[in-house]
């Protein structure tokens, strides 16, 4: 399936400070995390997917078009940028109605399509309250539902799940992972590594502005040869189990951990050792309980990604 967004050499300065730097990437259909610490370019790099900043050099497609200034396009994309730039006076169905007028859609439309999507996202349309007597997770649920209320095929998303609740937080990527499963994309940023995992094993990581990976998890993590995967085993014979490991080649270290029966391992090639470990622990009688590895989530990927 093609790309729903391609960049190649994009850039975007303001000054002297450089916000994104010759990135080149394809984003394929789904959801997609955008991943990176503050300052890295996140927010830069979305605002040139919605078509609100345009680019300093290189090009950027979203659904086979140039974003900015594309009213056409625009219909197509909802957009939550990271700013709470509310309507203060305005109610959260006037807001979302509001906007959808604005749009294009006729009154009574807009006033539906705009009562849906704040049930959709947990708030009730008859609310009275205006905006500025909302909490920052009322806020956030306000900005969600005008970002999806027009039925868009991309979503874009700067940090979405700030400010919310647990209880909030997971019904958002509820939300998500049904809008995706009804044919709509999903590229959203945020510092919620582990549920960005649940939600999602497509990343991309930028930091100064840069890619540094891109991919499922699991495949960047393999990339990453420098750092030896960690893993965890416990055994009924740990001190047998660790001299059985050691004879394997691609295993770095071993190291009895403080727990009983706990066998801490390093790895550099973990697809290899995860195929020969099995019949190994098979014939050996050690009593191996559980095999873990400890440091190919999301949370180690990024820390080796951003620290390096």
């Amino acid at each position: 399936m093609s790309a729903i967004l391609a960049a190649h050499e994009l850039g975007r300065w303001y000054g002297q400070v450089v916000g994104l730097n010759d990135l080149t990437v394809e984003v394929g259909p789904g959801i997609t995390g955008l991943l990176g610490p503050n300052g890295a370019g996140k927010s830069t790099f979305l605002k040139l997917i919605a078509g609100e900043i345009r680019p300093s050099r290189g090009t950027v497609r979203v659904l086979g078009q140039d974003p900015f200034g594309n009213r056409e396009l625009y219909r197509r994309i909802g957009f939550a940028p990271q700013q709470d730039a509310l309507y203060d006076a305005m109610g959260a169905l006037e807001q979302v109605t509001f906007l959808l007028r604005l749009s294009g859609f006729e009154a009574r439309p807009a006033r539906e399509r705009a009562q849906t999507a704040l049930e959709r996202v947990g708030l009730d349309p008859r609310l009275k309250r205006k905006v500025k007597t909302f909490s920052k997770g009322m806020r956030q649920r306000t900005k969600l539902a005008q970002a999806l209320a027009h039925g868009p095929q991309l979503l874009v998303l700067d940090e979405p799940l700030t400010g919310l609740d647990p209880i909030g937080r997971r019904d958002m990527l509820a939300i998500f992972r049904t809008l995706a499963a009804e044919g709509a994309h999903v590229i959203l940023s945020s510092h919620v590594l582990h549920e960005v995992e649940a939600l999602t094993e497509e990343i991309l990581v930028v930091h100064r502005g840069r890619l540094l990976a891109q991919g499922r998890v699991g495949e960047v993590r393999r990339l990453l040869s420098r750092h030896p995967m960690r893993i965890e085993l416990r055994a009924r014979a740990p001190r047998e189990l660790a001299r059985a490991l050691l004879g394997l080649e691609e295993v770095v270290s071993v190291r009895l951990g403080h727990d009983d029966g706990l066998v801490l391992l390093e790895t550099r090639d973990a697809e290899r050792f995860f195929g020969r470990v099995t019949s190994l622990v098979a014939e050996g009688g050690f009593g191996v309980q559980s095999l873990e590895s400890v440091d190919a989530g999301l949370e180690a990927v990024f820390d080796y990604l951003t620290n390096g």
